[in-house]
């Protein structure tokens, strides 16, 4: 079933788990995912970056997702992933998203929260809520998850002066590949958790974080976990084992299909997201 993101982070922030959130990026993505969330009950958000919605791949993703999710039987929430503006937010809430994020993060704090705000109201009228990101969450590849985690005053400024429902927050993770195990700031998440506790944390860059390490930030206060990178890995590590004598690409898709699948468990499991409804 289709639901918003207050509905799984409701969820979340009841049950002291995370919700996974996927991105994905075409039907085989979508369709190993909601295999995983259906057999786990468990709820989740599939959401596609920014990128996506802007170019002409939103158009035909966004439908494969709403079809999933109507159909599936535990809640699912269709989110857009860091989106780079107002023009990819009201893309966003056209593809019938319900929930955005939106990414301001690389601007000063008072920037990023006018920005924010704004976004929060827009989507208030279409009854959505808004995940923002404090302290910009970089690239692994440029060592970015070294960065100074952010700041309990920070988060508190941000999070009152905008009004959103989810908070991403820089605690030592970055996106893609990391060239070392990251160390998580696990005591910086349970201080900013006991300071907005209704507000739910995000932690981005969720791929190749040690399992130990994924499970303290969910005990400390994470409520949503993203997983992109790893995603792509299950599914084109697959891809490039599968015999290219499978003409059809839907058999040819099966094996690859099965493996995001399996990865989806993995993580559904990791962080406690299992058997919730």
């Amino acid at each position: 079933m289709l639901v918003s993101l207050d509905e799984v982070l409701s969820l979340a922030d009841k049950g002291g788990y995370a919700i996974p959130a996927f991105n994905v990026y075409n039907m085989e993505t979508v369709m190993g995912i909601i295999a995983a969330a259906e057999e786990q009950r468990a709820p989740v958000i599939l959401q596609f970056y920014s990128r996506l919605a802007a170019n002409e791949e939103g158009y035909y993703v966004a439908p494969i997702i709403l079809a999933a999710a109507a159909k599936a039987a535990v809640p699912v929430c269709f989110h857009l992933d860091h989106g780079a503006g107002e023009k990819e937010v009201m893309r966003g809430i056209r593809y019938g998203c319900t929930g955005i994020m939106i990414d301001a993060s690389t601007q000063p704090i008072e920037g990023n929260i006018e920005t924010t705000k704004k976004i929060v109201e827009l989507c208030a009228y279409n009854g959505i809520q808004v995940e923002g990101e404090i302290g910009h969450i970089g690239s692994a590849a440029a060592g970015d998850e070294a960065s100074q985690s952010t700041t309990v005053e920070e988060a508190v400024t941000y999070a009152n002066g905008t009004g959103i429902r989810a908070m991403a927050i820089m605690v030592g993770t970055a996106h893609g590949h990391y060239k070392k195990a990251p160390k998580l700031d696990i005591d910086r998440v349970a201080e900013i958790h006991a300071a907005l506790p209704q507000v739910s944390l995000v932690l981005h860059g969720g791929s190749g974080v040690p399992d130990d390490q994924i499970q303290a930030a969910v005990k400390a206060g994470i409520r949503k976990i993203n997983f992109g990178t790893d995603v792509c890995y299950s599914f084109l590590d697959k891809v490039f084992e599968t015999s290219r004598d499978k003409i059809a690409v839907d058999l040819f898709m099966k094996d690859a299909i099965q493996n995001v699948k399996a990865f989806a468990v993995e993580k559904i499991n990791l962080l406690g997201d299992a058997n919730r409804v």
